[in-house]
């Protein structure tokens, strides 16, 4: 793992997404390109920056991380409408396997699970929550299960989050539940790109990068992958001792 530390969140954003266009190019070419893309605040900069890249988005196959469990794509916290506007109606991609969370939830994570296991990732692009979280696989996290994609429960401080960022009116809006890829089928992607920034991230930020890897702190595990970096804007990096 590598850490980058930018003056803003727009040069942050803007490093992320280059060098996932550096990656996709260089996958494109041998076979195609399977990617995972994060929602949320965190992830404006980068999407924004994506779509403007050159790619031809027609050999990438997109999934997605996680979405609530019973929110309607007509909702503005709905992530699939979230991906829809910011990324999947500017570029033509080859084929996009986004999250029901209106279904049955144990049958849409059977589905899911099957499809990803077909199209190893080349690039997952992720966030980190201000409870350290990586998708929704909230403290303590399940680091054991090799289930592709899990129904989570949804803490207090991740609920408080959405409610913060505007997403939901009150905190008894924001589900309790989840459809979340998780951790270990993450962190099989090839590369991970992590965005993170924002001074509420900062005591995630030291938590998950300043201890040893623990389910505490989700985003830890993050440490031991060979190709990820985690760009950081100086505000979300305000507490790290070593910058």
């Amino acid at each position: 793992m590598k850490i980058e530390i930018y003056n803003t969140v727009n040069e942050l954003g803007k490093a992320a997404a280059k060098y996932a266009a550096q990656l996709l190019r260089k996958t494109i070419e041998a076979n195609g390109a399977n990617i995972i893309l994060a929602t949320g605040a965190s992830q404006f900069e980068t999407l924004n920056q994506l779509v403007n890249e050159d790619v031809d988005w027609s050999k990438v196959t997109m999934f997605h991380l996680d979405e609530y469990i019973g929110v309607p794509t007509t909702h503005p916290a709905s992530f699939r409408k979230y991906l829809t506007e910011r990324f999947i109606s500017k570029v033509a991609l080859k084929k996009v396997y986004l999250i029901n969370g209106e279904t049955n939830p144990e049958q849409e994570c059977e589905r899911l699970s099957e499809l990803i296991m077909q199209h190893p990732i080349d690039v997952a692009l992720v966030g980190i929550g201000e409870n350290g979280h990586l998708a929704f696989n909230d403290p303590p996290a399940d680091f054991e299960t090799e289930e592709p994609y899990i129904i989570v429960e949804l803490d207090n401080a991740c609920r408080q989050q959405q409610m913060n960022e505007g997403w939901f009116k009150s905190i008894d809006d924001v589900p309790q539940k989840a459809i979340s890829m998780s951790v270990n089928q993450i962190m099989k992607s090839k590369n991970i790109i992590c965005s993170v920034p924002d001074k509420r991230k900062a005591i995630a930020i030291k938590n998950c990068f300043e201890n040893s890897v623990s389910n505490l702190y989700p985003a830890s595990i993050l440490q031991t992958h060979n190709n990820c970096i985690v760009y950081l804007d100086k505000d979300s990096a305000s507490l790290l001792s070593n910058k």
